[in-house]
């Protein structure tokens, strides 16, 4: 008798399934991956995230209690801002360089010594010292704000960008709550020095937050070509549509940033404890990071020109809610509604940014508008002592009522522009 020969559709089952198995394994463990780096992402922003609320809760504090220059005292706070905004493209070229975990182990180590240097500075009665300190925090948060571009990266599909950002968000809340906390817990643990014992537990927190950076484990981003022709950034930078978009860009952060700064010293001033302080600037950070789960829903259904006014509104607004008194109520209900307005208004420029440029454009513009941004944060920051000095917190949100009006008619000239050419 002839031996039967297994057919060929039975052997091409059997590889079939091999294969489907061999690459269900493939992506169970690239699953398994994206879940664990996101997880060590959210850890790290958590721990990371929390440092500037506590130099911005009481690095003016400390600077009145260490300058003897009334104008000076939010100093240590704007020279955070400028180490933020300066190390910004150095940050991303050691990114390119050595690879992110390198460089976020890098920050994280930065954080650790900015914040030694900042309670040296303080137990010493040193003030440029305690600046020195703060400077160098601007590192450990440039790096701090590009874990959401690593996110994007560990998930690798467009489909989960989504989902990756608001993981990173969830961490940037966490952060908002640790920060003003640890304030509250350690600004008198050394009686002898006030405050210095917050900015050591600044750097346990960056200690903190190396363990999970060293377990990262990210993938190589795809080299994409990008073709096309791209314009001169000077003729991108002149169109209506970079002007309108970076200057509400601009006048969010900017104003927020100022008012942030300058609201623990007038709460402080008002007769109000530094807990309290420190909590309003809590319910703030918490306000700029919880609409971000909804915002981008908002925009979808709204446009990106309404949901960016409203924010400017919301900011105009708070300044109204602060000048009607200088009781709790006032301060923390402007911190909140600053916050969601920042939200808003911010995410929303962002996103009429990216209808001012085309794919081969893109570094180039984004680079152009974060210098702009961070510039304007870093000046704003160096002018809210003296502007809070001279003419008071009143001065400062009347002040800038007329910065939001004017964008917002630039935005409605822009729409009214483009009905037209629509028309």
């Amino acid at each position: 008798m002839t031996q039967a020969k297994p057919s060929s559709s039975s052997s091409s089952s059997s590889s079939n399934a091999a294969a489907a198995s061999t690459e269900a394994a493939d992506t169970s463990l690239i699953d398994r991956l994206r879940t664990r780096n996101l997880g060590l992402l959210v850890a790290a922003q958590s721990l990371g995230g929390a440092s500037p609320p506590i130099i911005i809760s009481l690095g003016g504090l400390v600077g009145q209690q260490l300058s003897s220059n009334p104008t000076a005292t939010t100093l240590p706070v704007s020279i955070y801002q400028l180490g933020l905004a300066l190390s910004t493209l150095p940050a991303a070229w050691l990114m390119h360089r050595l690879g992110r975990r390198a460089a976020y182990v890098l920050g994280a180590l930065m954080g650790i010594v900015s914040g030694m240097i900042a309670a040296y500075g303080i137990s010493q009665s040193d003030f440029m010292t305690f600046c020195i300190g703060t400077a160098l925090a601007g590192f450990y948060a440039a790096c701090v704000q590009s874990y959401r571009f690593a996110a994007l990266d560990a998930v690798g599909e467009p489909t989960m960008h989504a989902k990756a950002i608001s993981r990173i968000m969830v961490g940037g809340l966490i952060a908002a709550i640790i920060g003003p906390q640890v304030v509250i817990w350690t600004r008198d643990a050394l009686p002898a020095t006030p405050f210095a014992g917050s900015f050591y537990s600044q750097a346990a927190l960056a200690a903190l937050a190396l363990p999970f950076l060293l377990l990262l484990r990210l993938p190589n981003p795809k080299k994409q070509a990008i073709s096309g022709v791209a314009r001169p950034l000077r003729e991108i930078a002149s169109t209506p549509q970079f002007i309108v978009a970076a200057s509400a860009g601009v006048v969010s952060y900017g104003l927020m940033a100022f008012l942030m700064t300058a609201a623990p010293m007038a709460m402080v001033g008002c007769g109000h404890s530094v807990d309290k302080a420190a909590l309003g600037i809590q319910w703030h950070v918490l306000a700029m990071f919880a609409p971000s789960f909804f915002t981008g829903r908002l925009i979808g259904r709204f446009g990106k020109g309404s949901i960016t006014a409203l924010g400017l509104v919301m900011i105009a607004g708070s300044g109204l809610l602060a000048l009607t008194g200088e009781d709790l109520f006032q301060f923390w209900g402007s911190l909140i509604l600053l916050g969601v307005g920042w939200n808003f208004g911010f995410i929303g420029a962002t996103a009429m940014l990216t209808e001012c440029y085309t794919p081969a454009e893109r570094t180039k513009v984004q680079a152009l508008n974060d210098f702009l941004v961070f510039g304007t944060v870093a000046i704003a920051s160096f002018g809210s002592g003296q502007l809070l000095h001279s003419a008071g917190w009143n001065g400062i949100n009347i002040g800038m009522q007329p910065l939001v009006i004017i964008v917002l008619g630039m935005m409605a000239l822009q729409a009214r522009k483009n009905r037209s050419a629509n028309a």
